[in-house]
């Protein structure tokens, strides 16, 4: 019986990595440990999912502390060859002081980690264990996997006081047998330390197990099961294949370990809820469990749990008719399929993973993934304009584009940075973003539509109150808090943000533009929007020569709606500009939003009162009340001044035409 020991890495001549490179990989992410730790870890289990089974990959969490059956085994067996200097090797102190807390992150149906257990023999594809054991920073090997470059993996190292994690693992040999493997790593920092009576320097890196070679071997076979049984290590089934990595001594991030395991269920639906869907009455992809010390902690079921059933929604009309593709036209690619949904619904009662990913009571944002389906991040669009609205996408890169998403993503994979990029890849990111918004812009619009020789914009706001309660279309531009003032042009830095996307959507989709930009990628031809980031005026795009065609009228609107008293009439207010400077006749198109999707109604039921126009206020307080006004073009700000219907959701269309001259 071969009894285990510790190895500590010596600096070879040539010289080798340092610990704390190794730990500082992950660079300084904004999600906490325990979230990196189940996007990373769960992202390492699909890549390596068997390919010869239709099974869903079983993904378990279990916080667990080391009993008194098997306390004594662990000192005798993990403290054995350690060094003796616990600041070089916490991991001493964890063991004898006190009981021993365990993160144990184990899949099933996976393939395990199998192929040579020594780097240099790792000369095929099939090297898994030594990718995971013994490199650092090999490039991903598996066609549309989750991960890159395997820094993930430093994450349980991390998440570990010690910095020790124990790794067993089942896989299939060349021979088509299975073999157990177990084996130890520490993690920690380099340093200098007597041995053989001879000052030397290590590299913080440590490894336990087979010491009877030249080099650290996993324990395998029988003995491995023995040792796992002997430490109460979960053991694998008959035919079973996978990995068990356990996490000595977890940070919980200050939490109870059932306050933990709770977090650690939530976070798995907000971060993998994709893999716990099935399609089309079939088997999820994953099936997901989390424990603490026995005790089951559910893993929330997405299509039952707000707002993660309003992401589900929006991934269904992705993948229907109601989902789009969104593409890039220079230089001509295909981006991927977009699908979004909007609702009516209360305010979310805030929780510590949504709070992670910046999700609390109000629900605007578009989930991100690439084709592993595996959620990026959640990326906010413009707020909707009352809690009681709320609106999900999911945009997922078409399966060509997947490498250009991949290097655009930090180590911990949690978002797309199209600064880390050259042209063309960046271009195809910044116009994923564009594409993207332009979308919600249209989800979020109160039914406008343009017209021959006129644009329409919607806009929307609350009347009352109570408008929150009722259902139907709304918009980007409705009521939220009125503090403008008639006169005023100064907006919120959230009215601002919504108005930059409308104005991009305009800039970015407008035929004029695109057609004629001397640029060769659509990255340039945005470079033609101002140093602020607001959108060209045509006016100006044609002194500047990136258009030369005929000017369309257009209404420029300035902020958000509000409410305004006017005597004893409470009244809602518009400030627009007509940039285009010619003649134009304005025109207000009422109506009243109704429950549902996109439902409007301009034909009010008998004894139901609708919105009406009071007048067009000039930029001097003169107020025009004919229902529609000659304007000149130009820098001026004019109302649309309504008197909204009680308690509904009014819908302002303010359309525009040129007026014809001699």
């Amino acid at each position: 019986m071969i009894e285990p020991r510790w190895f500590s890495q010596p600096y070879p001549p040539e010289g080798a990595s340092a610990a704390e490179g190794i730990r500082n990989q992950l660079g300084r992410p904004e999600l906490d440990l325990l979230t990196i730790l189940v996007r990373e870890s769960a992202q390492n289990s699909w890549d390596a999912r068997s390919t010869t089974s239709t099974d869903p990959v079983d993904y378990r969490i279990d916080v667990s502390t080391v009993g008194p059956a098997h306390i004594g085994t662990w000192r005798e067996l993990l403290l054995a060859g350690a060094p003796a200097n616990a600041d070089e090797f916490p991991l001493r102190d964890t063991i004898r002081h006190g009981p021993v807390r365990l993160l144990s992150v184990s899949d099933r149906g996976t393939r395990g980690l199998g192929g040579p257990t020594r780097a240099n023999d790792a000369v095929g594809s099939d090297r898994d264990f030594v990718s995971f054991i013994r490199n650092i920073g090999e490039p991903r090997d598996t066609a549309l996997g989750g991960g890159t470059y395997g820094f993930g993996k430093g994450i349980f190292y991390l998440l570990s006081r010690p910095g020790t994690i124990l790794v067993h693992t089942r896989c299939r040999t060349p021979q088509g047998g299975l073999e157990t493997r177990l084996i130890g790593c520490t993690l920690w920092k380099s340093h200098v330390a007597v041995q053989n009576g001879t000052s030397r320097r290590f590299t913080g890196r440590h490894w336990w197990g087979d010491a009877s070679g030249d080099v650290i071997e996993p324990l395998t076979g029988t003995q491995a099961d023995t040792v796992a049984r002997r430490l109460g290590l979960r053991p694998f089934a008959a035919d079973e294949t996978g990995t068990t990595v356990v996490v000595i001594d977890p940070s919980l991030d200050e939490l109870e370990p059932s306050e933990a395991a709770d977090y650690l269920a939530e976070t798995i639906a907000w971060h993998l809820w994709p893999k716990m869907i099935s399609a089309e009455g079939g088997n999820p992809a994953m099936r997901f469990s989390v424990t603490c010390d026995g005790v089951e902690h559910p893993v929330p079921d997405p299509r039952e749990t707000s707002p993660l059933d309003m992401f589900v929604s929006a991934y269904e009309a992705l993948n229907g008719p109601d989902g789009r593709s969104l593409e890039c036209l220079r230089p001509k690619r295909h981006l991927g399929r977009f699908g979004a949904v909007k609702r009516i619904r209360p305010p979310l009662e805030p929780s510590r993973a949504g709070r992670m990913l910046n999700i609390e009571t109000l629900v605007h944002h578009v989930c991100l993934m690439r084709p592993a389906e595996l959620v990026v991040t959640y990326r906010p669009g413009p707020k909707p304009p009352s809690e009681n609205h709320a609106y999900a996408g999911v945009f997922r890169a078409d399966e060509s584009m997947d490498e250009v998403y991949a290097k655009a993503e930090p180590p911990t994979h949690d978002a797309w940075n199209p600064q880390s990029l050259e042209r063309p890849e960046s271009t195809f990111v910044h116009t994923t973003f564009r594409r993207i918004d332009e979308a919600l812009d249209q989800l979020l619009s109160l039914g406008g539509v343009a017209r021959s020789g006129a644009r329409s914009v919607a806009l929307g706001a609350a009347s009352t109150f109570f408008s929150g309660l009722v259902g139907g279309s709304w918009g980007i531009g409705g009521a939220t808090a009125y503090a403008t003032k008639p006169g005023s042009t100064a907006t919120r830095a959230g009215a601002q943000e919504a108005t930059r996307r409308r104005r991009r959507a305009t800039a970015s989709t407008d035929e004029d533009l695109y057609s004629t930009a001397s640029s060769g990628d659509e990255e340039t031809a945005h470079d033609a929007w101002n140093a602020s980031g607001e959108g060209v005026d045509l006016a100006d795009a044609t002194a500047m020569g990136v258009s030369g065609r005929r000017q369309r009228p257009r209404v420029q609107y300035v902020g958000d709606p509000y409410y305004d008293d006017r005597g004893d009439l409470t009244v809602l207010v518009q400030e627009f500009r007509l940039p285009v400077p010619i003649s134009q006749r304005v025109h207000v198109d009422l109506a009243v939003a109704l429950p549902g999707v996109g439902g409007r109604e301009t034909d009010p039921p008998i004894g139901a009162q609708m919105p009406t126009l009071v007048g067009w206020e000039d930029g001097a307080g003169r107020l025009h009340t004919s229902e529609t006004c000659v304007i000149d073009g130009g820098e001026s700000v004019w109302r649309a001044v309504v008197q909204p219907a009680p308690d509904t959701m009014t819908e302002i269309g303010i359309r525009v035409e040129a007026v014809s001259t001699p």
